[in-house]
């Protein structure tokens, strides 16, 4: 009896044996067919709204303050597919006149996030690059005049930059070459201070001076010295940025 249990057993386990093989054997033979997904980019000329300088994200654009106009808004960005979206105006306060060297600090760049939360944070400049060639760009700024008083100039004074650096959320490759320190007075042309070689810099980009709040008063100075005559009133000067499409050799 126990021989032909085991008889049974044997022939029950082939049997499904050989069923189960047959089944895997039509699965391995699936009908197929191919389709297709594209997507096409075209460049973006539309403009780029300014972002936070500590926390760069377009996805969250903030409005900036300008302390030089009467309603605080800022000059509008350059248009293009590659544009400077922002520039910070730079206020070094109120301050007695005096006949020693001098070195005010610049205030920080005020701002207000979509959620109506105003902050404050470096001062900067911010590009984009939304052409789609990652063919390369160059910054360069100019201080057009002195500062002036009307017909008065501030002899022998300089806006220091200090502290500079290049912040993103782009997986672009950065810009190679930054300027990290520069001096402006007026009297001297166009300094180059940013260069984004073949391959680089393509998204948004912050230029700043500064990280934060902490750090931006001391990575922009006004040296004054003391011998200047200072007449009472406002002095101001501008300061131009250039955006060109054309990379120049790393500095």
């Amino acid at each position: 009896m126990k021989k032909q249990l085991f008889t049974i057993l044997t022939v029950s386990i082939g049997i499904g044996g050989v069923l189960c093989s047959t089944v895997a054997f039509a699965d391995e033979i699936p009908n197929e067919l191919q389709s297709n997904a594209i997507v096409k980019f075209l460049e973006d000329d539309s403009p780029s709204k300014p972002v936070d300088p500590v926390n760069p994200d377009p996805n969250k654009p903030v409005t900036p303050f300008d302390p030089t106009t009467p309603d605080n808004k800022p000059n509008a960005g350059t248009k293009g597919p590659l544009s400077i979206d922002f520039a910070s105006s730079l206020d070094f306060g109120e301050n007695k006149i005096s006949t020693a060297d001098a070195v005010y600090k610049v205030k920080p760049q005020k701002y207000m996030t979509e959620d109506k939360k105003e902050m404050v944070g470096p001062n900067y400049v911010q590009i984009t690059d939304k052409r789609g060639t990652l063919s390369g760009w160059t910054l360069d700024v100019k201080q057009v005049t002195p500062l002036k008083n009307g017909d008065n100039i501030l002899e022998g004074a300089q806006i220091r930059f200090t502290n500079a650096d290049i912040v993103t959320n782009s997986a672009a490759q950065k810009p190679s070459s930054i300027k990290k320190d520069f001096i402006l007075n007026g009297e001297t042309g166009s300094q180059n201070v940013l260069i984004a070689k073949d391959g680089e810099g393509a998204g948004t980009f912050v230029y700043r001076f500064g990280s934060d709040e902490a750090t931006a008063a001391d990575s922009i100075q006004l040296f004054i010295p003391g011998q200047s005559v200072k007449h009472k009133g406002l002095y101001q000067t501008t300061l131009n940025w250039s955006l060109k499409s054309v990379p120049l050799a790393a500095f």
